[in-house]
């Protein structure tokens, strides 16, 4: 999920039956004080497993020093499209949303930057049976709702049959594809269940269509966090979810501000996931890049009980911030696992030499300037980050040996397909660092022979727009990090002709054959290095067909105020652990 769309979660490989998970993390995931740059082609893994029972058991453990009281800021640009989780996809609203959602599972973050799969209102990580194909969790006792009333089995039913609802356009789709009968079954509003979850006193079993051993992966992500089944307001739900974690809405402002007041129903021996020391947390929308980083630089006020779930380092302040050994202290840099990079519609582009045509004038040194320079981002030439197992290094449009971007060679390729003068229109977020690139990417591709038409669209929309079959787009600013640790989330999400449809995130509107073929076939794949291998494989065949440009990997440089306590990486989630926090006094 920019942030990358979806989930913009961990890249990684999956061990046998998921006991084990390779995920994507530097050694940079606490604050530096040294003016090093973290690489990302050098970028270590950690290991992620799966945890114990006694791991899923809360409370979750103290950080070393922290106080409760006061209140946290955020500063950020916009505000959240969607809290339903149902409709959750995107990196932004998940990670808003851990102090106040909850799932079935989650990951718990250890005070080393590390984390671990375990359950959140499942009493564990999940029993799996039949290879795969059948999942069970217990639910915890004590889990209580924000008015008090208990976590029923009929909430936790209602949160996965309500995912077949005919609103719910914008989440994930994994569960609606893998539970049998899911094909057929049209949502719990008419009053019908889908046999496929079995509830059995406290526990829910899955019946999957096909195995999937990471099946306990799928469902820590936001979208498939629970809802209350008699405050299910449809539609409406999406203002204003309610609360099973240690946070509940006390106001919002919807496109100004999001206010969490501590819920009192919240019981910390059953959440071994979240700490609950702030009073508040008030988030302001509106801020850009450069607003919100002066604002840290300055430290005055509220501002320095003040952190950004989305904001980083503005690109035009990331010399004075990076170099600046007092200013850096107060900086929390994490090598990120999402490759950003700009679909190409391929039913409006359907020419492929048009679409490698594009891939060679793109002015990727260019965008890298505007984006911060080395510090902040690498140049791309993969779908694959290199920090994901089976991942496999190659250029075919020389992104790293020419970043300039070969306009000769581009308009060559026009004139061969006869497209010279080709109309370009470009879709791109409003924001100040959006604005520049998308200049700069016109300039380039104007010189190479195409007409371009730049489009602005609302930030807090974007991904909405760009996702409907008709968005009248060829090409886009888009970025994606797997959903949970496999190669698989990595590339049918985005480039399945399977999953093509409003709301739905192949982008590109990709429906190769041969590469829906593969992928179904690397799916199926049991041996780790052998999938890693046949994902790696299927990047080239996909680049090959140039679907995308990829752009460039991120370096993260999230900044914070001088009072926050506890700025940590959850690399779970790929995002600052909002419940990790806490106020200094």
């Amino acid at each position: 999920m920019s942030f990358s769309r979806r989930n913009f979660l961990i890249a990684t490989g999956v061990a046998a039956a998921s006991t084990t998970v390779l995920s994507a993390c530097s050694s940079g995931s606490k604050q530096s004080s040294d003016n090093s740059i973290p690489s990302v082609a050098k970028a270590k893994t950690m290991n992620i497993p799966v945890g114990t029972k006694a791991d899923s058991t809360g409370p979750a453990p103290e950080v070393p020093g922290a106080v409760k009281g006061g209140t946290i800021y955020g500063l950020d640009q916009f505000d959240m499209d969607h809290l339903d989780p149902a409709q959750i996809y995107v990196a932004t609203e998940g990670a808003i949303t851990r102090p106040i959602l909850r799932g079935l599972t989650g990951y718990k973050v250890d005070d080393k930057g590390g984390c671990t799969l375990v359950g959140d209102v499942a009493a564990d990580a999940g029993t799996m049976k039949n290879g795969g194909k059948t999942w069970s969790f217990t639910i915890k006792d004590g889990i209580k709702w924000e008015d008090g009333s208990d976590l029923s089995m009929d909430d936790v039913r209602h949160t996965f049959e309500r995912l077949f609802a005919s609103f719910v356009t914008e989440g994930p789709r994994y569960v609606q594809q893998w539970l049998v009968g899911g094909d057929k079954y049209k949502g719990p509003y008419d009053g019908k269940h889908i046999d496929s979850l079995e509830i059995s006193g406290k526990t829910i079993t899955f019946h999957l269509t096909e195995p999937r051993t990471d099946f306990n992966y799928t469902l820590a992500m936001p979208g498939y966090s629970l809802v209350n089944k008699k405050k299910d307001t449809k539609e409406k739900y999406d203002k204003r979810p309610f609360a099973l974690g240690p946070y509940k809405i006390g106001s919002r402002d919807i496109g100004k501000s999001l206010t969490y007041v501590r819920n009192e129903h919240w019981d910390p021996k059953t959440d071994s996931i979240r700490n609950a020391y702030p009073d508040q947390y008030l988030f302001s929308f509106g801020f850009e890049l450069v607003a919100s980083t002066d604002r840290y630089v300055a430290d005055k006020g509220n501002d320095q009980y003040a952190v950004s779930v989305f904001n980083e380092v503005a690109p035009e302040r990331m010399a004075q911030v990076m170099t600046n050994a007092t200013l850096k202290k107060r900086v929390l840099t994490q090598v990120d696992t999402v490759t950003y990079y700009w679909p190409i519609n391929t039913t409006r582009i359907k020419d492929v030499k048009v679409r490698q045509a594009i891939n060679y004038a793109w002015p990727h040194q260019q965008i890298q300037t505007i984006n911060g320079g080395p510090a902040s981002s690498v140049i791309a030439s993969t779908i694959m980050s290199p920090v994901t197992p089976g991942y496999e290094k190659f250029d075919l449009y020389e992104a790293t040996t020419k970043p300039g971007g070969d306009p000769a060679k581009a308009k060559a390729l026009l004139k061969e397909a006869g497209k010279v003068g080709q109309k370009l229109v470009i879709a791109y977020q409003q924001s100040d660092t959006s604005v520049k690139m998308a200049v700069a990417i016109k300039n380039a591709l104007e010189a190479a022979g195409f007409q371009v038409v730049n489009k602005q669209v609302d930030k807090s929309t974007f991904y909405t727009q760009i996702g409907k079959i008709d968005n009248g787009y060829d090409l886009f600013a888009a970025g994606w990090s797997p959903d949970w640790p496999n190669g698989y989330s990595d590339f049918y999400p985005c480039w399945s002709g399977k999953n093509i449809g409003d709301g739905r995130s192949n982008y590109a509107q990709l429906n190769d054959p041969s590469v829906n073929k593969a992928i179904d076939a690397a799916a199926a794949i049991a041996d780790v290095n052998a999938a890693n291998k046949a994902w790696g494989n299927i990047d080239r065949q996909i680049m090959e067909l140039a679907a995308c440009v990829p752009d460039y990997n991120k370096i993260r440089n999230w900044m914070h105020g001088s009072k926050v306590g506890n700025v940590v990486y959850d690399a779970g989630n790929t995002c600052v652990a909002l419940c990790k926090l806490y106020v200094k006094k």
